[in-house]
């Protein structure tokens, strides 16, 4: 029986990389999004065209920020290897014009929804007494960034999570680790022009964007490494920070 990964915002960039590298890699998908089914489709029929009999992929609408909706998609599922919290949003502005339910949404999407999938998620590891939690985090949860505050306490509070979880779970053989990224080929940076790309660019050794599949591939060497390798934050910026 293949093992099955859930990645949580499936539908496009750094969650779609992941899952697909994860099914090629031979695991069971359960995929989610909160509203973009028809991009959820589209991947599932890109990934069946490889012809893999063995490995089911499943389909779920879930915002990650609604515990009722977490709760509910974990009722329908008997068993995950491999839980990788990715879906995030993001909010430029200064601090104080940011409204309430803003930062309300950012820390119920970004940090809640990773406790949310984890709360849930951990008893179905705890019967195999082995697992992997991985959380998809930026380096400005750790650096910290003007005009992104909000999404920045957000982000630092997933790295101490994940290392603070990584040391109560580690009796149990259940590795939690993060990876916080760089500047990456997202929708989430469309927002910057041509000139703000190039400037950005201009800061970073590798002289180049990070793509999702850059981060996919930190995925798979994170399950692919030592039992030992457990509660880190791992850097993927071409040395950038």
């Amino acid at each position: 029986m293949p093992k099955t990964a859930l990645i949580t915002g499936a539908s496009r960039g750094i969650g779609r990389s992941i899952a697909a590298a994860l099914y090629r890699e031979g695991y069971s998908l359960i995929v989610t999004c909160k509203q973009s089914y028809d991009r959820l489709e589209q991947l599932r029929d890109e990934l069946l065209s490889l012809n893999r009999t063995d490995q089911t992929i499943t389909l779920r609408l879930c915002d990650c920020s609604n515990p009722g909706m977490v709760e509910e998609l974990f009722g329908e599922i008997p068993s995950v290897d491999v839980l990788v919290n990715n879906a995030g949003i993001s909010m430029t502005g200064l601090l104080h014009e940011m409204s309430v339910d803003d930062w309300n949404t950012m820390i119920s999407t970004n940090l809640s929804g990773v406790f949310y999938h984890c709360k849930y998620c951990i008893p179905l590891m705890l019967r195999k007494h082995a697992g992997h939690i991985i959380n998809i985090s930026s380096v400005w949860g750790a650096a910290g960034a003007s005009m992104e505050v909000a999404y920045s306490a957000s982000k630092g509070g997933v790295n101490t999570l994940t290392r603070a979880l990584a040391r109560e779970l580690a009796p149990s053989h259940i590795q939690v680790n993060a990876i916080a990224c760089g500047l990456i080929d997202t929708d989430m940076n469309r927002h910057l022009t041509t000139e703000e790309t190039a400037s950005l660019i201009e800061q970073i050794p590798a002289d180049r964007i990070g793509t999702p599949e850059d981060i996919a591939r930190a995925v798979l060497m994170l399950l692919h490494a030592p039992s030992y390798l457990t509660g880190q934050i791992i850097t993927v910026d071409g040395a950038w920070t």
